[in-house]
């Protein structure tokens, strides 16, 4: 069961009322189509924590969890199992990914090309608007850090990321972003609390080379800060 946020949503049909009277919707209420609700609402339980790495997830108990039937959650389980979030184990079914450290590994291998190609090209071509962005994005990460809620932390980590391959230009690197980032995510969010202070520190380099147009300067940022993350992530395996 997901909770409206805010007084939309408690109105019309699947809203239910919940312990004490308080009103609660299913993912039945809204209208994106019902797979992709499930699927999105699955992998972002995955990437948060809600379900842990290792944990057992059964087509009843997530059709329970969503207030949905189980043809849906079928569906969604086989999109995650192909990204990566779940796998499907002899006598126990599907259970979330451990995250090892051969798939972290490859992750940054990855993030690393990607990354900085898109910091390089993003300082050749940011606009004004573009810069402004950026450091808006800067911005509520650090208040966000500062009030400790990493949750926003990861948010904002990832949208800074995929803010730089949109204003980057290239079309292909964005459309291959989408996908990497809900793992970037996943990876980030387990360590956020000890990796939010430092990522941002390099997140400024990044932007301020950015808006002055450096591209060499950009890469080199855009570089250390990967391999920071990466050294970062690794030990926590």
């Amino acid at each position: 069961m997901l909770r409206p946020h805010g007084a939309a949503g408690t109105r019309g049909a699947g809203v239910n009322q919940g312990f004490g009277g308080e009103q609660v919707r299913t993912i039945g209420a809204d209208h994106i189509a019902l797979r992709e609700q499930v699927l999105n609402e699955l992998r972002r339980r995955i990437v948060d924590g809600d379900y842990e790495q290792g944990e057992r997830l059964t087509e009843n108990r997530l059709a329970d969890d969503f207030g949905v039937s189980r043809n849906p959650v079928r569906e969604a389980l086989r999109v995650v199992e192909t990204e990566g979030f779940v796998e499907i184990l002899p006598r126990r079914g599907a259970v979330v990914a451990t995250l090892d450290d051969t798939a972290i590994r490859d992750l940054f291998a990855v993030r690393r090309q990607l990354e900085t190609l898109a910091a390089g090209l993003a300082a050749e071509r940011a606009t004004e608007q573009d810069v402004e962005r950026l450091r808006g994005l800067l911005k509520e990460a650090q208040a966000a850090t500062e009030a400790g809620d990493f949750d926003r932390v990861a948010e904002l980590n990832s949208a800074l990321h995929l803010a730089v391959f949109d204003i980057s230009g290239n079309r292909w690197l964005a459309s291959l972003s989408g996908a990497m980032y809900h793992h970037v995510h996943w990876v980030f969010r387990v360590g956020a609390a000890q990796r939010a202070p430092h990522s941002w520190e390099e997140h400024i380099r990044v932007v301020d080379a950015i808006a002055a147009g450096d591209r060499e300067a950009a890469t080199e940022a855009a570089r250390a800060h990967i391999e920071a993350a990466a050294a970062a992530a690794l030990p926590l395996k």
